[in-house]
């Protein structure tokens, strides 16, 4: 019984999801406590995030003009965390993604090339067969010309 080859790759990928979400929730932590990151990395997409949701949820229920005020810096901090969070377990997961699908390209160029090998090799084979069979019937012709070139023997 033959048995396939064991998808290492996609385990790998599977792992490596797998351990995404605890690496995102470390920089998460890292995140929360490091001013550059709450100041720079998390508020202002918190702030764009939340800025577009309450325009949308607002605009949903009819207040078309209302002023939409800003989160205050430890819920946006801490939305900002969580964002990143996800984006971050997003990224390794298209990546993973992205991967599997070159791999699986690339498994799929090789099996291609396999099949143009083999059938240029058949091709080349039918050639000289038919060269080989061409070869025979003009020596088969040859012969059957000597053959009745030869007197008939004729009986006394």
């Amino acid at each position: 019984m033959v048995v396939g080859a064991f998808p290492i790759a996609k385990l790998l990928y599977l792992g490596v999801r797998q351990m995404s979400k605890p690496v995102a929730n470390r920089i998460k932590a890292g995140a929360r406590r490091s001013e550059f990151f709450k100041t720079y990395i998390c508020l202002p997409p918190a702030q764009i995030y939340h800025w577009v949701e309450m325009r949308t949820k607002m605009r949903i229920m009819g207040f078309r003009g209302s002023t939409i005020k800003p989160l205050n810096e430890d819920a946006a901090a801490e939305l900002g965390a969580e964002l990143l969070g996800e984006a971050i377990i997003f990224v390794i997961g298209g990546g993973c993604m992205v991967l599997e699908y070159s791999r699986q390209a690339t498994n799929a160029r090789r099996k291609e090339e396999e099949q143009n090998e083999t059938i240029a090799s058949l091709q080349t084979q039918l050639g000289e067969l038919a060269l080989t069979t061409e070869t025979l019937d003009a020596q088969l012709r040859e012969i059957n010309r000597l053959l009745l070139s030869y007197p008939v023997p004729t009986k006394k």
